[in-house]
């Protein structure tokens, strides 16, 4: 690979940040502080000169150790509601906030991480460069950083891949390397925005085995999707339509 590829993320082209605590995770309480909370949420963009409802008047909890899929078509509002629970936007009435994580600037990386359906990888950076660089961003140390990001690509069975730029790997290669380094810092809430939806079935089935086998205890997951498979290996269904939460089921009953 030619020199000039390579792009140079030590924390010298970086401003460095405090290096947060390894978090400690308790079993999964159902009465257990919510990681994120939601009240009476909705949002409204201006498109065109109108005003277009997104969400709308969303009440929720997530807490530690749910697995919860978003079931809903394309415009329900899924994504809106994930950007919201991980600080990415604010609501235009209703609250969010996240008892046990801090405010919404404290989020990002570390404690909230992102799972995308598109092509979310840095061109110029390597897998094993793409994962470490949040651990970068958050002022670990070089060394520090390749040896967890080496760690996050072999539990996802993607070492070999490691020197590998994302223009060289497969559509599910490339999204199991985005979920390792959702993973790399061992967040506590894992939100997922259609990360299957641009794979095939057999691809989309071992890309779940791994992201739900690569968590940690007590962290949650909340993953968008229109899969009902996908939705299927989760424990909690929330569906929503035109921007509203309408139902919410487990596997021991509905709400």
């Amino acid at each position: 690979m030619p020199e000039s590829r390579r792009v140079d993320v030590s924390p010298r082209r970086l401003t460095p940040g405090p290096v947060p605590p390894r978090a400690s995770f308790r079993p999964v309480d159902a009465a257990a502080t919510p990681l994120a909370e939601a009240r009476g949420v909705s949002r409204t963009f201006t498109v065109g000169g109108q005003e277009v409802t997104a969400l709308r008047e969303t009440t929720l909890r997530v807490r530690p150790g749910d697995r919860i899929a978003l079931l809903g078509p394309s415009g329900s509002g899924k994504s809106t509601l994930l950007h919201l629970l991980g600080g990415l936007d604010t609501p235009t009435t209703g609250t969010v906030s996240w008892p046990t994580l801090g405010e919404a600037g404290s989020l990002r990386p570390g404690k909230v991480a992102f799972v995308f359906q598109a092509q979310s990888l840095m061109p110029p950076l390597t897998a094993l460069e793409n994962v470490a660089l949040p651990l970068l961003l958050v002022g670990e140390t070089p060394e520090a950083a390749t040896r967890e990001a080496r760690r996050a690509l072999d539990t996802l069975e993607l070492l070999a891949l490691a020197d590998q730029l994302p223009e060289e790997l497969s559509g599910g290669q490339a999204q199991r390397v985005a979920v390792a380094r959702a993973l790399v810092t061992r967040p506590r809430l894992v939100l997922a925005d259609e990360p299957t939806g641009q794979l095939d079935s057999v691809t989309a089935a071992h890309l779940m085995d791994v992201l739900l086998s690569a968590l940690e205890p007590g962290a949650a997951l909340v993953m968008a999707t229109h899969d009902e498979a996908v939705a299927r290996r989760l424990d909690t269904l929330w569906r929503m339509e035109g921007g509203r939460l309408l139902s919410r089921a487990t596997k021991e009953g509905t709400s």
